[in-house]
């Protein structure tokens, strides 16, 4: 069911601005090296405004990499911009800890999907008739396809 109030959804859902990132490093030291700095620019994440929530994940064999999310684009700048960030990507730009990182930043669009008790409006279950049409359509297809019945001889 389509909707554009999230506030009984998790947290996550609630975000309006979301990053994802990552870094290969150079060496399982470089990797390793970084865990005291890292945590502490986790935590420094966490208490900023607008903070939703995030997941860190591992792609082996170097890389390691942080979704976050929250509430505004502004809040998710202002994290950029602390002291323990500052200090990881200059250190991570360094070709000699990484060879490799990326960024990227997504708005979330203001409407959505919820079902159940994280619908705000009710706690109705239940599809949309209609999948959200693509750039090129005008209207998107039917959720649920027609059975196909068998012809009779």
């Amino acid at each position: 069911m389509r909707t554009r109030d999230f506030s009984r959804a998790p947290r996550m859902a609630q975000a309006n601005a979301m990053f994802t990132g990552g870094n290969r490093y150079a060496s399982v030291w470089a990797l390793a090296s970084t865990v005291p700095r890292w945590r502490r620019m986790v935590a420094d994440m966490r208490r900023m405004r607008g903070y939703c929530a995030h997941k860190i994940y591992y792609e082996p064999p170097l890389t390691l990499g942080v979704l976050a999310w929250f509430e505004s684009m502004d809040d998710l700048l202002l994290f950029a911009r602390t002291g323990e960030h500052r200090w990881f990507m200059e250190w991570a730009t360094d070709t000699s800890h990484a060879t490799a990182g990326f960024i990227r930043m997504y708005r979330a669009d203001p409407h959505g999907y919820s079902n159940g008790v994280w619908r705000a409006e009710d706690q109705a279950m239940g599809l949309d008739e209609r999948f959200t049409p693509l750039s090129r359509e005008s209207q998107g297809p039917p959720v649920l396809r027609r059975r196909r019945t068998r012809a009779t001889p």
